[in-house]
């Protein structure tokens, strides 16, 4: 496990920084945590809202077994402890999103105990520096709904679709000691919430937030008074909320003040932390047992069928890369942090054995290298990503079987790469069409050889004469005067016997 060297250089000396996340997931579910009203991101204001989610007299609460489902399921992800007697509790506070004038949540007995998350800190060393990171519970929760101040000059308006939408808050414990640490562990949660799909990670559609708690003490001493900076919605601002708040804090006690427990807003403008409010206790809300709900009773077989339906999860996955397929260690830690591109080249790695008609090692390396250069140079490009790349699995493989069956050269592979981008079109068509074939042909490579060892005779008295670099020249100018269609290892072997001669 690795120890965090991060320090912040104050003038009474070095200070540590201590952090704990408070992440916001919004449950993947086509209707809310106690009704039936859609979910969908981007509807017109209130058109989904149920006299349940508006807080209607007479109108019951009725959980959404879908949405507990999820929650276990990320649960067992994180190798947590799943309660199966949980309750839900009401928070009361009063706010214009809030209609029924308090939230239904869990304080007391979460669904979701104690687990734990790996981070790795140096993606070209994934096995030597990871840190383990726990979580002290998991609860699932309603979000409020949001509102709007900038829809008319002198009122604001509320729009109560993300109300009643079902949340997994998801705490972690104060493990974290460096910016660094805060990014790792929240892009690593929402890696395992997007493989489990129990959420979808997008944090600029705010299905997934963070309150980023942050205190500083000197190095051994006991916990300083923490901050909330609340609702970060991307891994790189949390980082820079750590920094900053840090080094306000540090800047606040050694200018002999106080830190005061608050709540803040971050501005990503101006890259500062602002106080909002007191941080609230929980005996400001006034907590109790929700009387509308009966408690949670989770059965074996409901927790055996989460537990059965768990993907193959990020780390399972990158170390069967690594063990299975060869990949580097750089290489299996890329394709594995986000399930999508594990998906898109465990396909292409299937369909090229399929067509070469080997087995999946033997290609994965060829087809990780040209995945993480080739079509991801293309792309960023393109300005697009795998879900709009032009280019599917398929014809990928197609292309890299072309390569390596000898029907065209790498470098040949790379033009038809871009045809490919530009039309759409298949490899094969491609090369047949634009006569891309690459040529074993002896008689005309000894041809093209004698060509460039006569007009170059200097060269070859200099190669001769011991100065071997220059074999590279000559392999590059037979290639040239084959327009790059002769097969490079045939050019090598007619080169040197010519030299020799």
């Amino acid at each position: 496990m690795t120890e965090s060297t991060y320090r912040i250089q104050g003038a009474t000396g070095e200070w540590e920084v201590v952090i704990g996340l408070e992440v916001h997931a919004q449950v993947t579910s086509n209707a809310k945590l106690f009704s039936g009203a859609a979910t969908a991101f981007g509807a017109e204001p209130n058109t989904q809202v149920s006299l349940v989610d508006a807080a209607m007299p007479g109108m019951l609460p009725v959980p959404n077994q879908e949405c507990i489902r999820q929650a276990v399921r990320t649960g067992m992800a994180i190798d947590a402890q799943i309660n199966k007697w949980s309750r839900f509790d009401r928070k009361n506070y009063f706010y214009a999103d809030l209609p029924q004038g308090y939230q239904i949540s869990q304080l007391y007995h979460p669904i979701v105990g104690e687990g734990q998350v790996e981070i790795v800190l140096d993606e070209k060393n994934p096995d030597t520096s990871t840190k383990v990171i726990g979580v002290e519970r998991i609860h699932v929760e309603q979000d409020a709904g949001k509102l709007m101040h900038d829809q008319h000059p002198t009122s604001s308006y509320v729009d109560l679709n993300r109300s009643g939408v079902a949340l997994m808050e998801i705490v972690s414990k104060p493990d974290m000691r460096s910016p660094a640490e805060a990014g790792a562990y929240l892009a690593k949660l929402r890696t395992i919430l997007r493989y489990v799909g129990s959420c979808d990670g997008n944090m600029d559609q705010g299905s997934m937030r963070a309150d980023v708690n942050v205190s500083v003490r000197k190095p051994g001493e006991e916990f300083g008074t923490r901050t909330e900076t609340k609702n970060v919605n991307s891994v790189r601002f949390v980082m820079a909320v750590v920094e900053h708040e840090a080094n306000r804090q540090v800047d606040v006690l050694e200018a002999g003040g106080k830190i005061v427990q608050e709540t803040r807003l971050y501005d990503p403008d101006r890259n500062e932390t602002r106080s909002m409010r007191s941080k609230e206790d929980a005996h400001d809300y006034r907590y109790f047992p929700d009387p509308d709900l009966l408690p949670l009773e989770l059965d074996d077989a409901f927790l055996d069928a989460c537990r059965a339906s768990l993907p193959e999860l990020p780390d399972v996955k990158r170390k069967r890369y690594e063990q299975a397929l060869g990949l580097s260690a750089y290489n299996a830690a890329t394709l594995t942090a986000d399930a999508d591109t594990a998906r898109w080249f465990e396909t292409l790695v299937s369909e090229a054995a399929r067509i070469q008609g080997k087995g999946e090692s033997d290609v994965a390396k060829a087809s990780a290298n040209w995945l993480l250069s080739e079509l991801y140079g293309a792309l960023n490009r393109l300005g697009k990503t795998l879900d709009t790349s032009p280019v599917g699995p398929t014809d990928g493989a197609e292309l890299l079987a072309l390569v390596a069956d000898g029907t065209i050269s790498g470098t040949i592979a790379k033009q038809v790469f871009e045809i490919m981008l530009e039309t759409g079109d298949k490899p094969g068509k491609i090369v047949e069409e634009k006569g891309l074939k690459q040529t074993s042909d002896t008689g005309a490579i000894e041809a093209a050889v004698a060509e460039v060892l006569a007009r170059n005779g200097d060269k070859v008295e200099q190669y001769r004469g011991g100065k071997e670099a220059l074999f590279g020249f000559f392999v590059g100018q037979t290639m040239k005067a084959m327009q790059g269609k002769a097969n490079p290892q045939v050019v090598n072997e007619l080169v040197k016997k010519a030299l020799a001669g």
